[in-house]
């Protein structure tokens, strides 16, 4: 990765974030090295608790992208894809991960040691389209066994008993499947200690989120790399221990009036996600003596769990997490973006229309009608990719933020 893209970030934390990625990944190589089982998944479910408690090691296909992105591997795992016949109009998390399954995973010196290969896949109906097309490439790819289950796409405010107690039906299937693959019986105080771990976790995620609110916010969107725990150590010590320093660090920045920039004048949002490949963009607003202060990507990463159920949990959790991002209705993001006007007290919102990512653009001009007409919060959309940096313009980019830059500035 250039020196041009890296992120300016200023929590020590980092640090030991650093570390908790190398380990991740160091660990799947341990487990397949000794024979434990590695399991692909798709991400923002409750089947990571369950891995945990079985000692099962989870990957993640969707978390490898943005890794691939940030280091620069994603151009040659969407050449291994176009060459394979996929459009570059399709998801770069597809693109990239079908490029490296089909053909990277077997390129010499790759990040982190590349991924190991799997010893069984977890293919749910559920979530956006291309992460279920993407595991059924992985099904053809790999010749190991295969769990599939169909979860309704229901939307959060319409989850009823009987959406639970399906998703239950469908854990005891993935436990009975997990335990023929291991020899071993599940664990249920293992389980609800896992559950606990991740309601702990999101616990502190939200507290973490809350200090932003405060007028100079301690930490901005250019740090988002903290929920890497909250995708891949839900279920675990690691993720409440880190992220307990984290709201330290951050609380000790608060009480000293300390913010992410000496003369803070300008509270952003930001709708969408990143770019995974040029995370500067944030550091670019701090020009302007503005900073990203909240999202609605971070916001999709946590909610509360009872380890008193954690069937119950774990299979809410799986339900609810695709609609927190992907399939979210407009009227929540409309709700969750008010909220955030409110208690962020943003001045204005950057929206990336995002053609990766189609389900969480469509909506955006609505939503800016919603800034302007109702909460009176000026709004600047700019087209990018989460994953692909040829369809970005930096040039554009600036263009259009310094314009609008001036103009918050001139209200201020």
């Amino acid at each position: 990765m250039t020196e041009e893209k890296k992120t300016r970030k200023r929590l020590q934390a980092n640090t030991a974030l650093r570390e908790i990625i190398a380990e991740f990944y160091a660990d799947g190589h341990r487990a397949k090295a000794e024979g434990r089982p590695v399991g692909w998944i798709p991400p923002m479910n409750g089947l990571i608790e369950l891995f945990y408690a079985m000692d099962v090691h989870p990957i993640f296909p969707e978390n490898w992208a943005p890794l691939c992105a940030a280091m620069g591997t994603n151009a040659a795992n969407f050449s291994f894809a176009e060459r394979r016949g996929y459009s570059p109009d399709l998801c770069g998390y597809f693109r990239n991960n079908i490029g490296y399954a089909l053909d990277g995973i077997s390129e010499e010196n790759q990040p982190l040691g590349g991924l190991p290969e799997p010893d069984f896949l977890i293919s749910f109906g559920a979530g956006c389209v291309p992460t279920m097309k993407t595991f059924q490439v992985l099904c053809d790819r790999f010749d190991v066994p295969v769990l599939r289950a169909d979860l309704p796409q229901v939307a959060m405010e319409d989850i009823r008993e009987h959406h639970i107690e399906y998703g239950v039906t469908q854990m005891k299937r993935l436990i009975a499947f997990l335990e023929g693959l291991t020899g071993k019986k599940l664990d249920m105080d293992r389980l609800s200690q896992a559950v606990a771990y991740t309601d702990e976790a999101c616990r502190i995620w939200d507290e973490i989120m809350e200090t932003r609110r405060n007028v100079p916010a301690p930490f901005s969107a250019a740090e988002i790399g903290i929920m890497f725990v909250m995708v891949t150590r839900h279920g675990t010590r690691v993720a409440v221990d880190f992220l307990n320093d984290v709201l330290s660090e951050v609380r000790g920045k608060v009480e000293r009036g300390e913010g992410v920039i000496p003369n803070e004048r300008i509270r952003l949002f930001w709708d969408n996600i990143p770019l995974w490949y040029n995370m500067k963009l944030f550091n670019y607003f701090e020009k302007w003596d503005a900073v990203v202060v909240a999202e609605t990507y971070t916001s999709a990463w946590t909610m509360r769990m009872d380890p008193e159920k954690p069937l119950e949990s774990i299979a809410y959790k799986t339900l609810v997490s695709y609609p927190l991002v992907s399939c979210v209705s407009l009227n929540k993001r409309i709700e969750l973006i008010r909220n955030a006007v409110r208690d962020y007290r943003i001045d204005g919102a950057v929206l990336h229309s995002n053609m990766s990512c189609k389900p969480i653009s469509m909506g955006q001009m609505d939503i800016q009608r919603v800034l302007r007409d109702e909460l009176d919060v000026p709004s600047v959309m700019f087209d990018g990719d989460h994953m692909d940096g040829g369809k970005f313009s930096m040039a554009q980019f600036q263009t259009r933020i310094d314009a609008f830059m001036e103009m918050l500035l001139a209200r201020s």
